[in-house]
């Protein structure tokens, strides 16, 4: 992404917005409707305003793909890798050139020594379920992972909002849960006895579902050929796999053998009237904005699909001003009644009784276990016949509400 470029689609954005709104203030002040000239350059220039909005959320996603996490990796001991040894960043650029020479080759084209390398980061699969009779996955090396990782976040919005807990091992994780708001303290007078009021602590277990990108198969002529980026492309398809059914996970997951989704375990803050089945009003996100506690606000956001944006856009408050602000500036967000949103399509669209935009902390609100780091399989004598070559990549993952109080939702009306 150019600074250039960026800079041009914003200043497009706030010029067509700003068009959008001085043909509606003309008819205002005139009194009167819209004349058919009118209406077809508001549609016209909504059309445009959706177009460059688009670009501009395609262009920010691409640069959190461009992001690299050059954080330590965290070892199955939960131990930094930079803490094992003064050769650990020699040995994992040497790990990570066996690994791209097993993409294209298999463990046949590695040397005694890489081979023994890869051997030490394989991960036995039969630990990870009944249902599977082989070892053979390895772990990603740094480099192909945080693709994947980057590539995840940006294609499942809640994930890069969540509190996400890294763990070594696959073994259920208990995880307590509290909302303490409605409680305070006191003021003693002389004398007098400290009173009781207990924790109540509830508690929920994280798991280890084992999310898979399903295979993608290449021929053997596209592997040997050198100009192909075989070590950016394979993750960035595996990653968007798993990113886009982690993110439904997220969002509308029902919590049995599988996620607690957003969209299940969080509370309705607020219903719309009879008549809002696909509707939203000025009102009903003021009373959603309040139903979350002023102390979670100050970090609060707005989650929702874009089909939600797009009826959000065209609101105003009672003052006539828009509720959805474009973004002033690069390096600006845009906002909703001024706050921050996230776009994530794994959130239900507007229908009767859906629940599409969700309102609060997510940090607070929202955990997300990841267990150690992404790997990959490599299938060769499954396609041999064909000539191809399969590769699969998968991550255990769970997440579920942990704090009730900081997350609230909207839903439409049944009718």
């Amino acid at each position: 992404m150019t600074t250039a470029q960026m800079t041009r689609l914003v200043e497009e954005q706030n010029t067509t917005w700003q068009r959008m709104q001085d043909i509606q203030a003309l008819a205002e002040r005139e009194g009167r409707d819209w004349t058919a000239e009118e209406r077809t350059n508001w549609d016209a220039a909504e059309k445009r305003l959706t177009e460059v909005s688009a670009d501009i959320e395609r262009l920010n996603r691409m640069a959190q793909l461009d992001k690299v996490d050059r954080s330590p990796a965290v070892t199955t001991t939960g131990e930094p890798e930079g803490r094992r040894g003064g050769d650990a960043e020699e040995k994992a650029k040497r790990y990570s050139e066996a690994f791209g020479i097993y993409l294209r080759g298999g463990m046949d084209r590695l040397s005694a020594d890489q081979r023994n390398l890869m051997m030490d980061n394989e991960v036995d699969l039969r630990a990870m379920g009944a249902g599977i009779d082989s070892a053979g996955g390895f772990t990603v090396p740094d480099e192909f992972r945080n693709i994947m990782t980057e590539t995840m976040k940006a294609f499942g919005g809640l994930l890069g909002l969540a509190d996400v807990i890294p763990t070594g091992t696959g073994a259920d994780l208990k995880w307590p849960t509290n909302d303490d708001t409605g409680n305070e303290g006191e003021i003693l007078g002389e004398n007098q006895i400290v009173s009781d009021q207990d924790l109540t602590l509830g508690g929920k277990t994280l798991k280890a579902h084992i999310f898979s990108s399903k295979q993608v198969k290449l021929s053997m002529a596209l592997l040997q050929d050198s100009a192909f980026p075989l070590d950016s492309w394979v993750p960035k398809k595996l990653g968007e796999r798993i990113g886009r059914r982690a993110a439904r996970a997220w969002t509308t997951g029902t919590g049995t053998d599988q996620p607690e989704g957003l969209t299940t375990g969080a509370a309705v803050g607020k219903t719309g009237a009879n008549g809002q089945t696909t509707s939203v009003i000025y009102d009903d996100l003021i009373d959603l904005e309040h139903s979350v506690d002023s102390a979670y606000r100050p970090n609060a956001r707005y989650l929702m699909n874009d089909a939600t944006l797009k009826v959000i856009r065209k609101l105003k408050d009672t003052q006539g001003r828009p509720l959805w602000v474009p973004i002033p500036a690069p390096g600006f967000p845009a906002t909703i009644n001024g706050f921050e949103y996230t776009l994530d399509n794994s959130m239900p669209v507007p229908a009767a009784s859906a629940k599409t935009i969700a309102f609060g902390d997510f940090k607070a609100g929202y955990v997300i276990r990841q267990v150690q780091a992404v790997q990959t399989l490599r299938l060769v004598e499954r396609y041999a016949e064909y000539l191809q070559v399969a590769f699969l990549g998968f991550s255990r993952m769970d997440g579920m509400i942990q704090d009730s109080a900081a997350i609230r939702l909207y839903q439409h009306s049944a009718s």
